[in-house]
């Protein structure tokens, strides 16, 4: 595809902790990050550069990046004023448009400028002078449905300051597909890292007994259809000035054009009958209801295919559960089923407790760590 040459700029992919090897990955294989750039991935998101189609490809197909910013600039600075001159240089006129809302986020860390409020208002004038109008400011994360606010990074630390934009607007695990929800629900980038990290290649089965709402088998779907993850929902982007509303629509279209050599097997259940009603329609919003075959059942009762395949599932765990009730039974169950009716298959099961895995008697590697909802949590996978 050739859409003309657009300028470079340089983004930063932000992550949940934990992530930011998948993301990495997941740009190197859209080619907009080169093999050699290992110095790329930093705590907390993957820096990388690219022009206007990369950013839009960015957003539009990363499944384990939380939002993509823009990097603006980065500067030294020591005083308020010095700090407003050199944000007020910034290419702000490529972003915004005069009059647009913005809501503002400062962070200060072992830096002069320690009072992050006054930081973000004078980062705040420096946008007014540039763009000749006073701005209207709202705080992060307050109420947007009516007119959404840009939000405007800012980080100082030790006296370096680094302005960027945000080009997503809402947090990418927001598809637009799951508007039900069971309990303690699993969010979208999470359960894609444990596709990605669990080896699963979207070709052999896929075998979920604790599907809640179904995000696994829904991300299962997507990725192993090639469907990007944002194709159904807007982005902050699109509000730019400079927003080139054909180019994204050819990205659409390839992402639609796309086919996959046969239908993966995925299969998802859950013992609560509304859970699965739940995961269901939320499938039908994303598109891939006839690819995942949803049925309620214990894990007892789980008929998985009769050629190997993957196991990939978030069980009872935590803030999960009714406090004081005890999985051990549920987990050495659990254990027992994959031996019975799933020897040889891998298995990538995703808990917070390592004696409730060690309860499933089977050899798992428990090394990568993550954080859900606050807690943290282990990756465990094995081979049954």
């Amino acid at each position: 595809m050739i859409f003309g040459k657009y300028l470079m700029d340089s983004f930063f992919a932000v992550t949940a902790p934990g992530l930011e090897a998948l993301t990495a990955l997941e740009l190197r294989g859209l080619g907009l990050l080169p093999d050699a750039a290992p110095s790329a991935q930093a705590a907390g998101g993957v820096s990388f550069t690219g022009d206007l189609v990369a950013l839009y490809r960015a957003n539009l197909e990363l499944r384990t990046a939380s939002r993509v910013l823009v990097r603006l600039g980065s500067f030294y600075t020591t005083s308020f004023s010095e700090l407003r001159k050199k944000a007020g240089y910034l290419e702000w006129g490529r972003y915004l448009s005069p009059g647009q809302p913005l809501a503002i986020r400062a962070t200060c860390h072992k830096s002069k400028l320690y009072h992050s409020d006054a930081v973000a208002e004078r980062v705040a004038g420096a946008i007014a002078d540039r763009l000749g109008k006073p701005v209207q400011v709202r705080k992060p994360g307050g109420d947007e449905s009516a007119d959404p606010a840009q939000l405007v990074v800012v980080r100082l630390a030790d006296d370096q300051c680094t302005i960027s934009i945000d080009a997503s607007g809402e947090l990418l695990h927001r598809r637009g597909y799951r508007q039900a929800v069971a309990k303690a629900p699993l969010r979208e980038t999470l359960a894609a890292a444990m596709l990605l990290a669990s080896g699963w290649d979207g070709r052999v089965p896929l075998l979920d007994p604790f599907c809640g709402s179904g995000t696994i088998p829904i991300e299962a779907a997507l990725l192993a259809l090639g469907m990007p993850p944002g194709r159904r929902r807007r982005f902050a982007f699109m509000d730019w000035p400079g927003y080139q509303a054909k180019v994204w629509q050819v990205l659409l279209a390839a992402a639609a054009a796309r086919t996959v050599p046969e239908r993966p097997i995925i299969q998802a259940s859950d013992r609560d009958a509304g859970a699965v009603r739940m995961a269901q329609e939320n499938a039908e919003r994303a598109g891939v209801a006839h690819y995942v075959q949803f049925t309620c059942r214990a894990v007892s009762a789980v008929e998985p295919p009769g050629v190997p395949g993957w196991v990939v599932t978030n069980p009872p765990y935590g803030l999960r559960i009714s406090q004081g009730k005890d999985l051990r039974n549920l987990y050495a169950q659990f254990g027992n089923v994959l031996r019975a009716k799933c020897p040889g298959w891998q298995v990538a099961v995703l808990c917070d407790d390592p004696k409730l895995l060690g309860q499933m008697g089977v050899g798992l590697d428990s090394s990568l760590s993550y954080v859900n909802g606050g807690i943290n949590v282990r990756l465990a996978r094995g081979q049954v």
